[in-house]
């Protein structure tokens, strides 16, 4: 590829240094975009046998300097030719090569789309694929090409028909809009044979009214597509010199909150519109960007089999527009249920935004404002060159008019009846047309007097002198008037814009409609999702296990399960899982609650109130001694723990009530107070049937911990 357009994207002194900084860009507030360098680093020999990762290899002279120059010349022509769009006119090579061929074979009827891929490959190095897809792309984004036959279906997902069978045709927006080939630069394309466009001159803000989204060699873009009218009359703004905002909007409808949209480079939500039949069937209408109703009723599908929403049966009647019926069980309510969807569903879906362009031949990031402002400006900019061209091709005309009525009024194609060379005609006529210079705006030219010897005799003789000076009169009043637009650029360009808005205003109206959406709380939504049964017999744990329902939990829930060593672990909530049959407890793990335990090591008893404060998942801890065995475990915090001691000879106290008000909270790695070295029979937060009140009190046998 040895044209013009290979020309090396970050120059020569990027060239030699892959560390060299990029230059900043001055006349815009964007950021400019820094490639990855090419590294492999390696200094000393390294022995045989040895594995050296790259990382650790530097390599010195040609083979690096061949890499490095390589890889910079691949990562610039992928970023700039292939997947970032350029700022000008907002479109990426293909989509300009693609535009540029039906221009050039526009004729206002529709074209085979594969005589437009086949045309188009005499500028497109990359194959017949990637021009179809963009061209299916563009056709379904409506603004740029009509087309005609099966596109696909940007709702269902369905594909377009194959090239052959499908037409289309540039929409007269982009007919008139787009395209001027007086204003174009041209270069060379990648063979040499033809031209083709560097930019196109687009008085519209293609790039945010189509979107785009690219990955190049460490760079990716993502821009949103907006309201075609909300962008004009922005600009309109603009160029009033007042504020304005702009948001997003999708062909799919739907719902937005912009809240964290922040012009362009944020994220923002978009929910499908959902509403209710009837108190048991949900109709969904309109669907979030990015998604089609084959992936959206995949995703509920998928919540319904792990039980995060309940519906009975889901109907797809969707065809010109979105229409899915979620039917829903007798006992669920309308409402949970779209919380529900929106949660766990791809009925709310959120959507990141990230804009990198091409300005200068460099890469840029800038927001969506920015980008609009360079776009008015360039409008601006057009509109001049546009009306100076125009004046230039009147003042050409006026002058070509004056010449034939003076070359017809004065007869002087009679002085070259007598001339006997090419040279002698040419000659008397420029003589001739001079005498009345005073009436022309510029000296006659060769290429006047050639004009006016093409006249045929047909013409003179039937030379309308009235007409011709009306037609003149016409000129004069219209270059008056391309003067007064001149003097002043910018209420023509107002005038321009809303004459824009008038035309074409109706056919775009916005789809996506803007809101706040209120949180949901996944966690109350699944409260009840999940029912954990343990089988003490077994050892099985989990909410798939037949067994005792110990409680119910949501999916985002983790749990805490404690045995009878005093040995505990934080899990998820598991669908079968093994724990043994010693668990003492098992519940939602809360790190903060308070828990009081008592536990026996080494024939002493000790008491504690702990929290198990931060833990990672599915790391075992211990809340006692190793070696302990734990007699009582309780996240109830009781104010009394009622202890009977087994029998043993010469023993005086056989019972006591242990009061644990007064018991500090510790961590959970703390070792207990000591309670008793007597060996305990029962121990209960709760007095036994058979307690004895009277054998207590006199002993003196309540127990405070201080």
């Amino acid at each position: 590829m040895t044209n013009d357009r290979q020309e090396f994207l970050f120059g020569d002194e990027d060239l030699k240094s892959p560390n060299t900084k990029a230059k900043p860009h001055t006349p815009t507030p964007a950021t400019e975009v820094k490639l990855p360098e090419p590294t492999i680093q390696v200094e000393a020999p390294v022995a045989p046998h040895h594995t050296v990762p790259i990382s650790a290899i530097s390599v010195r002279g040609p083979l690096k300097s061949l890499i490095d120059d390589n890889f910079l010349q691949y990562a610039s022509y992928v970023i700039r030719d292939r997947a970032i769009p350029d700022l000008d006119d907002g479109l990426k090579p293909v989509q300009r090569r693609i535009l540029f061929s039906l221009h050039e074979n526009d004729d206002g009827k529709f074209i085979k789309v594969a005589n437009i891929v086949g045309y188009c490959m005499q500028f497109h190095p990359h194959g017949d694929a990637s021009i179809g897809d963009a061209l299916v792309t563009l056709t379904n984004k409506l603004y740029m090409i009509e087309g005609q036959g099966n596109f696909g279906n940007i709702l269902t997902g369905d594909p377009a028909a194959a090239s052959r069978y499908i037409e289309c045709r540039l929409t007269d927006l982009a007919r008139k809009e787009i395209f001027n080939d007086e204003l174009t630069k041209f270069v060379p394309t990648y063979d040499g044979r033809k031209k083709e466009p560097v930019t196109l001159p687009a008085k519209l803000p293609i790039l945010l009214m189509l979107g785009a989204e690219g990955i190049a060699v460490g760079i990716s873009t993502r821009v949103l597509p907006h309201n075609f009218c909300e962008l004009i009359e922005a600009q309109i703004a603009i160029l009033n010199k007042k504020s304005f905002k702009l948001f997003p909007d999708f062909p799919q409808g739907g719902l937005m909150d912009v809240t964290e949209y922040d012009r362009g480079n944020g994220r923002i939500r978009v929910r499908a519109v959902i509403n209710k039949k009837d108190p048991q069937t949900l109709v969904i209408h309109e669907i979030p960007f990015g998604t089609t109703t084959e992936s959206l009723i995949a995703s509920i599908e998928d919540a319904a089999r792990k039980k995060k929403i309940k519906i009975r049966a889901i109907n797809d009647f969707t065809a010109g527009k979105v229409e899915i019926e979620v039917q829903l069980l007798p006992e669920e309510k309308a409402d949970n249920t779209i919380a529900a969807l929106y949660a766990f569903t791809q009925c709310e879906v959120p959507i990141s935004s990230h804009v990198i362009v091409i300005h200068n031949n460099r890469p840029v990031e800038m927001n969506a404002e920015d980008i609009l402002r360079h776009n008015t400006e360039r409008l601006v900019q057009i509109l001049k060159q546009e009306l100076l061209l125009k004046q230039k091709q009147l003042l050409e005309e006026l002058h070509r008019k004056t010449l034939v009525q003076i070359f017809v009024e004065h007869r002087i194609y009679k002085q070259i009846e007598e001339c006997k060379t090419y040279p002698e005609v040419q000659q008397a006529v420029l003589q001739g047309v001079n005498k009345y210079r005073n009436l022309l705006r510029r000296d006659v030219t060769n290429d006047d007097v050639e004009m006016l010897l093409t006249v045929q005799i047909k013409r003179i003789s039937l030379f309308d002198i009235n007409k011709n000076r009306k037609d003149m009169d016409q000129i004069v009043v219209e270059l008056e008037q391309i003067e007064k637009h001149l003097g002043g650029l910018i209420p023509y360009a107002i005038r321009y814009l809303k004459n824009l808005l008038k035309t074409y205003g109706e056919q775009y109206p916005r789809r996506t409609q803007m809101t706040t959406f209120e949180a949901i709380e996944v966690r109350e939504l699944t409260a009840r999702e999940l029912t954990i049964s343990y089988d003490r017999e077994k050892g099985y744990l989990g909410y798939n296990v037949e067994g005792e329902a110990l409680f119910q939990c949501s999916s985002y829930d983790k749990l805490i399960l404690v045995w009878g060593n005093g040995r505990y672990k934080v899990i998820p909530p598991p669908e079968k899982l093994f724990v043994d049959t010693n668990v003492m407890y098992c519940a939602v793990s809360d790190r903060d609650k308070v828990m009081t335990v008592v536990y026996a090591e080494e024939q002493i008893t000790y008491m504690k109130k702990f929290n198990f404060g931060g833990t990672i998942l599915n790391k075992e801890y211990f809340c006692t001694a190793e070696n302990a065995e734990v007699l009582l475990f309780s996240d109830q915090q009781p104010e009394d723990i009622f202890v009977r001691y087994a029998p043993r000879k010469g023993q005086q106290i056989h019972q006591q009530i242990f009061h644990t008000a007064k018991l500090a909270v510790r961590g959970a790695k703390t070792k207990g107070l000591q309670m008793t070295t007597k060996k305990i029979q029962t121990i209960s937060t709760t007095k036994p049937r058979h307690w004895d009140d009277k054998s207590t009190a006199p002993r003196g046998a309540y127990m405070d911990f201080v």
